[in-house]
């Protein structure tokens, strides 16, 4: 029923956002959390990459240092703590959110028991965190739940402008640099993000979570098993604009 409504108010709106809404969970609510309209908000789906926005929550509250230089390599570079979070949240790299974990206090089985522990505080009862990555299916939560992440999410700096960065990279040399670009098509000067993470397994199908500016204030969008990786991120955007 509630897909059905969707379908009538794209009818009736602009060409631009006509597209037929194919994610199996979703929510839109405003900054402080008020749901404005939903879809299977409880159910238990896999997140996928959106895993790492709570992989970045538990090492920023570490307090460990963001400019020590983390010993293994990634893409024959020793980079920073910092560097790893921003290629975790804007690459969606796995490597990083891997080596993020291992260098926790403690290692790595301890940075997932942050992780869970950091979801029982924020009330996220319906999550269970089993990998940094979310390449494993087992990393599990609910709309409802992420909602909670995501406001959570919003009150760390380093992931507010992460999740308003085009690229990160470095430089190669001096004519050249490394660089990746962001998963979310949407970032970049039109748009404002408080935070900003896609996801995609197999299991999850197309995923994002975004707390976005928009023209109504500030809207936070959680968005599960969309058909794949192209449908996510414009019925996202949809979504946003139509409360």
């Amino acid at each position: 029923m509630i897909k059905k409504l969707i379908t009538i108010l794209l009818l009736t709106a602009s060409s631009a956002y006509a597209i037929p809404l194919t994610a199996q969970s979703w929510i839109v609510a405003d900054y402080n959390g008020r749901i404005f309209e939903g879809s299977n908000m409880t159910e238990v789906r896999s997140i996928a990459s959106i895993t790492k926005l709570m992989t970045a929550i538990v090492i920023l509250d570490s307090g460990q240092s963001l400019t020590e230089i983390i010993p293994k390599k990634l893409y024959n570079k020793q980079l920073t703590r910092e560097i790893l979070i921003d290629l975790a949240i804007v690459k969606s790299d796995n490597n990083a959110a891997k080596l993020l974990c291992e260098y926790y206090p403690g290692g790595y089985d301890n940075c997932i028991n942050a992780m869970n522990n950091k979801a029982k505080t924020l009330g996220m009862n319906n999550s269970t965190f089993t990998d940094p990555t979310g390449l494993l299916y087992t990393n599990v939560s609910t709309a409802q739940d992420l909602i909670k992440l995501v406001f959570a999410a919003s009150h760390y700096s380093l992931i507010n402008t992460a999740s308003n960065m085009n690229t990160v990279g470095w430089p190669l040399n001096k004519k050249k640099n490394v660089e990746f670009k962001n998963t979310n098509t949407l970032v970049g000067p039109d748009h404002t993000f408080l935070v900003s993470k896609t996801g995609w397994i197999t299991k999850s199908g197309g995923c994002i979570v975004m707390m976005i500016d928009t023209a109504n204030g500030i809207r936070t969008v959680v968005l599960l098993g969309s058909k794949n990786t192209k449908t996510r991120i414009p019925e996202a955007k949809m979504l946003s604009m139509l409360y």
